[in-house]
């Protein structure tokens, strides 16, 4: 049975990207629940691994080594991605809060946000001071600060086994790059205190070797931007003051109305809280049967009976129970690549363990760098002679990927010039007709999109800025809209807080925008697709395809990629950090860069379905002119070049290429045939008002570009 076309019934939240979370989600991907939809919420697409943090830091690893990349990892999940900082639960309306949007709902959820070690208390250490914790943030500033010039003096307060660690990591850093001034630890009582003393002469003699003060028995009174103010007058040079003194849980943890002990999450042997509907692993729970100290080898023994028991809350299953092991192999280490085990009180050291450490890590790392990619279902043994060439090698891309061919949409006479009532004036090549009611003049354009995210609240951003770009590429302003809507197949509940995602977001832009949904229409079907008919209003005659000149400048105001960066998403082969920059960048409103391109416009579109190539063949075609692109100046998303030599493509790539069957592009030069969705508007400019116009659009943040110009002819382009 195809159980992807099962309804959706239960909402299984995830909240943070911790070790546990990470490889549940690993896990459910090997063996999907059906019925459940699975939804994680994180800062970031990233979770960084605490395990090989120093090695980091020490110079071992690149940035991107440490990184379990959540928009790939949720995918093969099949789980949508929330990006956001979680700061609050309700367990009596079951709803999680994030910022920025609507509180999210669930019927289980799990808590997996890990600690921080930032010291509010610590005067001085929220404006000068560096947490040790949580790592991602810590550890994009060490990059930049280790990457600078000249000689460094660093400390860590905190001396236990964690902040021994990290400064003997920063010592050696430092030390290859020829930086090291002084490396200090600080510590309010004695130094590794409740280590063994195997361990406690170890790192000692490490200290000494790499060169690291050791401050003990001594309070930090404040901390400033180049020293460390200690107690007695006494200062300790430092223009990198890291804390690692012990662990605290966020702040909105306690405030959830759920059993904690001194901030942490209080869990039962089914790591479920005092609400059996929310679990809690990883560092932000406390063990109340079997309290255990804050170390990653919990967490990552905590995800196989989390897993069964998420699932079990929501089938009725017997519950399993977690039983955290006594002691556990520690492998510390000691800045260069050199590493100190301890286990059942028995300590070894030396590059060996270094190297078992490093294997341990690489083999915890490599299960999320090994992902099984998206596969195209096999089909029936007896088919059509031409069903696999129509069906290719690859699923259907989402979004303006998903639109039917310009060829396709000509010959079924869709963009038809001839209009049948007076007040109606159908423009040649454009998306909108223009509609005269005395001397109100009216345009109306509609849009949808297949979604290519599970985010409801994402895609009806981006299909709304998509639906109004047509309004705003003919210079009007955004008057009115209805919603179009498709769900997938959902129990009423899940049905009703989709909804809400949905308007909430879409009211939120068309609002912006200056517009007022007033209505819509929704359906059930296999799959999410979010529309709106727009209307807008005309102060002045609308801006066309038709007018463009020869000399006229190219201006575009947005990127180009997000057609070949969706499909790679698709198929797991982008970073989740292109990924994320792709939404943001589609999600931007044009309205800013309308009001700045109409006055001056000589034709204009926005660039959706048919790629850049096709709507600027558009206009050469509606205008009577020839173009020149210089691809050097088109833009391009992060990522989008990379993936594009890699040969990905959107599944509408050849009908789009086939417009201009004489350009011999490859490569990154295909993207100008790429699908985008809610892609920027694409102007012809008076040469002498380009550049101030250009001026005008980045200081309104629009990452546009002169990208060729107008030319004489009829319908050719010429690709630079």
């Amino acid at each position: 049975m195809d159980t992807s076309r099962l309804p959706q019934t239960k909402d299984v939240v995830l909240i943070g990207g911790g070790h546990a979370h990470a490889l549940v989600l690993l896990k459910w991907g090997m063996r999907p629940l059906p019925g459940a939809r699975l939804t994680l919420i994180n800062p970031g697409p990233t979770a960084p691994y605490s395990g090989m943090l120093p090695g980091f830091v020490a110079g071992h690893y690149a940035r991107g080594d440490l990184d379990i990349d959540l928009v790939r990892l949720a995918r093969f999940a099949g789980a949508r991605l929330v990006q956001g900082a979680a700061d609050g639960l309700d367990p009596e309306t079951r709803s999680v809060r994030v910022p920025g949007r609507p509180d999210i709902t669930y019927d289980v959820a799990s808590v997996d946000v890990g600690i921080t070690s930032d010291m509010p208390n610590l005067p001085g250490f929220a404006e000068h001071g560096i947490p040790a914790k949580p790592l991602g943030s810590f550890a994009r500033r060490w990059d930049a600060f280790r990457g600078g010039d000249g000689p460094a003096r660093i400390a860590v307060i905190g001396g236990g086994v964690a902040g021994a660690e990290l400064v003997l990591a920063m010592a050696h850093s430092l030390r290859s790059r020829g930086r090291l001034e002084q490396a200090t630890l600080i510590d309010s009582g004695p130094v590794l205190g409740t280590a063994s003393a195997g361990i406690r002469e170890r790192l000692r003699r490490a200290f000494s070797e790499q060169g690291v003060t050791v401050v003990e028995n001594t309070a930090v009174n404040r901390i400033h931007s180049s020293h460390i103010e200690l107690e007695g007058g006494r200062e300790v040079l430092s223009g990198f003051t890291t804390g690692a003194a012990g662990a605290r849980p966020h702040d909105w943890l306690a405030d959830t109305g759920l059993e904690v002990q001194d901030g942490f999450l209080t869990v039962s042997d089914s790591l479920q809280t005092s609400d059996p509907q929310v679990f809690a692993a990883g560092d932000c729970a406390h063990l109340a049967y079997a309290p255990r100290p804050k170390a990653g080898v919990y967490a990552v023994r905590q995800a196989p009976v989390l897993l069964h028991n998420l699932r079990a809350a929501i089938t009725g299953d017997p519950m399993r129970h977690y039983r955290p092991q006594k002691d556990y192999l520690k492998l510390i280490s000691m800045g260069a690549k050199e590493a100190l085990g301890e286990r059942f009180g028995t300590q070894f050291s030396g590059p060996m363990i270094w190297r078992w450490k490093d294997r341990i890590d690489q083999n915890f790392m490599e299960q999320f760098r090994s992902l099984p990619e998206m596969e195209v279902p096999d089909l029936p043994p007896e088919h059509t002679l031409d069903l696999p060439a129509v069906l290719g090698d690859k699923p259907m891309c989402g979004g303006c990927g998903a639109k039917a061919g310009r060829a396709a949409l000509h010959a079924a006479g869709v963009s038809r010039v001839a209009s049948l009532r007076e007040d109606v004036t159908a423009l040649p090549g454009d998306d909108a007709a223009l509609l005269t009611m005395g001397d109100v003049r009216q345009v109306i354009s509609t849009d949808h999109l297949r979604a290519f995210s599970l985010d409801p609240f994402v895609m009806a951003r981006i299909a709304a800025v998509h639906a109004l770009g047509d309004i705003w590429a003919m210079g009007a302003a955004p008057q009115a809209a209805t919603a179009n809507l498709i769900l997938p197949r959902l129990a009423p509940a899940l049905q009703q807080r989709t909804l809400i995602e949905i308007m909430t977001a879409a009211r939120s832009v068309m609002e912006d925008a200056g517009a007022e949904i007033i209505g819509g229409h929704t359906s059930l079907g296999d799959e999410l697709t979010v529309g709106f008919t727009v209307t807008g209003l005309c102060n002045q005659d609308p801006v066309t395809l038709a007018g463009a000149q020869p000399g006229d400048a190219l201006v575009l105001t947005k990127p180009l990629g997000s057609g070949v960066i969706m499909a790679a998403e698709m198929a797991g082969k982008a970073e989740g950090a292109w990924v994320t920059a792709a939404l943001e960048q589609m999600a931007q409103p044009q309205a800013a860069a309308s009001r700045i391109l109409a006055p001056e416009a000589h034709a204009m579109t926005d660039v959706t379905g048919f790629g850049l190539a096709g709507h600027l063949l558009g206009i050469c075609e509606a205008s009577g002119v020839s173009a020149e692109i210089d691809f050097a100046a088109v833009p391009l998303m992060e990522g989008a070049a990379q993936l594009a030599d890699s040969g990905i493509r959107s599944s509408l790539f050849p009908e789009n290429a086939a417009l201009l069957p004489e350009w011999l592009t490859s490569g990154a030069q295909d993207l100008l045939f790429d699908p985008q969705t809610a892609g920027g508007l694409l102007a012809a400019l008076p040469q002498d008002k380009a550049d101030g116009v250009l001026q005008q659009l980045k200081e309104a943040g629009y990452p546009a570009a002169i990208i060729g110009k107008i030319t004489q002819g009829a319908g050719q382009i010429v690709l630079t």
